[in-house]
């Protein structure tokens, strides 16, 4: 996939470039590839893995995948959480020190990877990215029929946001994606580092016996701005770029 570049924008902590804009389309296009060779090895086995684990999942996926992307082109400055449940998604790795601290952090065994704590892991010492991919909303079913796992969202989409655990949320690595021959593919990276409490809505805890387990904050309508304000990269086709310079962005050349 070709894509656009703001190239007014690069994923910056502490007034450093940890990542530049080519570091993120490496990842988009790694990620990409990634997530489509998925779909076709499955595929061969008469398995649409998409549809196996359901619109719930996929953005979860796309994230996990997205993230190990980003980790791979970072050129050593960033590390992918040891920790399921730690915070943030990528660790800041980017000098010397940081490094010689986070490898106190864990033990091998087997060949294999072990956190000594989850407390040194939520939240990481020094920070670094989180990351978060969404496909955005479309309407109900009783306005408009919902679209099926592989058709192409764009035109139907009517909102999206992202949502964390948390209000505190920062340094956020935002992707959205839709599907494009049938397939989830990264079409916008955003990232913000000035993302404060107010841009998060009220923290919404889980029902009992409903099926939630974790409390949940969704991104309201001004951190969603914020956020498209400052997008990284766009995917270069016309009919994603309408869409998005109509309703969200505004600046997408």
């Amino acid at each position: 996939m070709e894509y656009l570049i703001n190239d007014s924008h690069n994923v910056e902590i502490n007034n450093n470039i940890i990542l530049t804009n080519k570091n993120i389309v490496n990842a988009i296009n790694f990620c990409n590839i990634a997530i489509r060779k998925l779909y076709e090895q499955t595929k061969e086995f008469d398995i649409n893995i998409f549809e196996i684990l359901g619109m719930r999942n996929l953005s979860g996926m796309v994230g996990e995948y997205f993230a190990k992307s980003v980790q791979k082109f970072s050129e050593g400055n960033l590390h992918s959480n040891l920790h399921q449940d730690g915070y943030p998604d990528l660790l800041l790795i980017d000098t010397e020190d940081k490094k010689q601290y986070f490898n106190t952090l864990f033990f091998e065994k087997d060949k294999k990877i072990y956190p000594k704590d989850k407390s040194l892991f939520s939240p990481y010492k020094y920070g670094g990215i989180e990351i978060k991919a969404t496909c955005g909303s479309t309407p109900s079913a009783s306005h408009v029929a919902k679209p099926a796992i592989g058709d192409q969202r764009i035109h139907l989409v009517n909102k999206f946001d992202w949502k964390a655990h948390h209000r505190e949320t920062n340094n956020l690595l935002a992707v959205f994606w839709d599907f494009i021959d049938e397939v989830p593919t990264i079409v916008a990276c955003f990232y913000r580092n000035d993302l404060i409490e107010d841009d998060w809505g009220k923290i919404v805890q889980p029902k009992e016996g409903a099926g939630r387990t974790t409390s949940v904050s969704i991104m309201n309508s001004n951190g969603v701005k914020k956020m498209c304000n400052g997008w990284i990269a766009f995917i270069n086709d016309d009919e994603y770029i309408d869409v998005f310079n109509n309703r969200w962005i505004n600046n997408i050349k």
